[in-house]
């Protein structure tokens, strides 16, 4: 536990919001909160959602929405665990709602957070699956469901090596809400008792029109296409930056990288300024427009949050972060609601039917590596195969909505 505050209190020096609210990481409520509360609110249930960081909180939307709309006068309770998350979050919020930090996953911490919220219903979005929280809620009589559920083959052996804390963390699990056939067979060998398959709730995930027009307002500016390197990891953009310099990619496009991590905005900046690029930060521009600056720029460097949508709709084609590691890629669901077509490396098992599908829609391209990529940018730019592309990824994402009300009627149940 020292080494573990430790850990967090040094993130806190590029992530301010980590040292926020310390004393709800261990289960300890003042009183302003307690008060907040105990406040007036909806007269209907108080429903815990997990979601941990970022993309958890974004695909919780869609659910939360759907929440309300079966339960009239639902509070919320919001939890997460990392910083990106939690500043999501609070746009989600509606009066009468509480958003904390999930506590540590200690006997006691949990504990007292059970008893202070008292919740009629847990959610757990995607893959989380923690012992003692499961062990506790079990204990307090709170039903506890992991919905959006998915697991990968990976992640199937890690548990089994681990077996005696998650397999029975899994059949404490009330009900599990998986995404697709394959995670339902593989939730069901580590443990979950009852398990349906509902589809990926992040396909009901709608882009603020607001968001799309900014975005759209950037190509235009731009005065010539927009390649989006999306939500890159650490380890990928050398490669990305070497393949973009031996096609001459400034030639024909402008590049713009969004880093997965904001703590990483600076790195990248550092790597590309290194290489010989004139670069703008989407954080420097006055408003919401790219400055007479950043038009001279040969990459553009998106390090802003919340702005997500915007990227994707100012691009031709984003290339798929997380996919040219080893590290299983990232979701690319946003993006075809976007209208952005997608062009993924090699590492998708985390995201695996979502990328079979949506190659087999016509909405994204598999490649090998870097520069099998930025080839196929180049010809993903031209504008007619622009116009199919991006015509087809918003059909794949239309035609798999739904699974948010789904997922809802099956947990009302539970409620009840």
């Amino acid at each position: 536990m020292p080494a573990y505050l430790w850990r967090v209190w040094a993130r806190g020096r590029e992530e301010p919001t980590y040292r926020a609210y310390w004393p709800q990481r261990l289960g300890w409520y003042g009183a302003a909160y307690r008060d907040q509360l105990n406040s007036s609110g909806g007269a209907g249930p108080m429903v815990w959602v997990h979601a941990v960081s970022l993309g958890e909180t974004r695909a919780a939307e869609p659910l939360i929405r759907a929440l309300r709309a079966a339960l009239p006068g639902m509070r919320l309770l919001l939890t997460h665990t990392t910083a990106t998350g939690r500043e999501a979050g609070v746009r989600l919020l509606q009066a009468g709602d509480v958003q904390t930090w999930l506590p540590y996953d200690t006997p006691g911490a949990v504990r007292r957070f059970l008893r202070c919220h008292r919740p009629a219903l847990g959610v757990l979005m995607e893959t989380e699956v923690w012992p003692n929280v499961q062990h506790g809620a079990q204990a307090e009589g709170v039903p506890m469901v992991l919905a959006n559920a998915r697991l990968s083959e990976k992640s199937l052996r890690q548990g089994r090596r681990l077996a005696a804390l998650m397999q029975p963390a899994a059949r404490s699990l009330r009900l599990v809400l998986a995404q697709t056939d394959d995670d339902a067979v593989r939730l069901r060998q580590m443990g979950a008792p009852r398990v349906q398959v509902c589809g990926n709730v992040k396909f009901d995930m709608t882009p603020p029109e607001a968001l799309l027009v900014r975005g759209r307002t950037w190509a235009e500016a731009s005065g010539r296409p927009i390649v989006l390197a999306a939500s890159t990891r650490e380890g990928e953009e050398p490669g990305l930056l070497a393949a973009w310099q031996a096609v001459d990619g400034a030639r024909w496009a402008r590049l713009m990288i969004v880093p997965r991590h904001p703590q990483r905005f600076d790195e990248v900046a550092q790597q590309v300024q290194a290489g010989g690029w004139r670069l703008s930060r989407r954080s420097v521009w006055a408003g919401d427009q790219p400055d007479a600056e950043a038009l001279t720029a040969e990459v553009w460097l998106g390090d802003s949050m919340g702005e997500m949508p915007a990227y994707y709709a100012s691009a031709r084609v984003a290339l798929l972060g997380g996919s040219f590691q080893p590290l299983g890629g990232q979701n690319l669901i946003e993006a075809a609601a976007c209208g952005c077509p997608v062009i993924m490396g090699p590492s998708t098992f985390n995201f695996a039917d979502a990328a079979a599908l949506s190659e087999e829609a016509g909405a994204a391209w598999r490649v090998a590596d870097w520069p099998e990529a930025v080839a196929r940018a180049e010809q993903a730019c031209t504008p007619d195969r622009h116009a199919d592309a991006s015509q087809r990824a918003r059909a794949f994402a239309a035609a798999h909505r739904g699974a948010a009300e789904r997922m809802v009627q099956q947990m009302l149940p539970l409620i009840a």
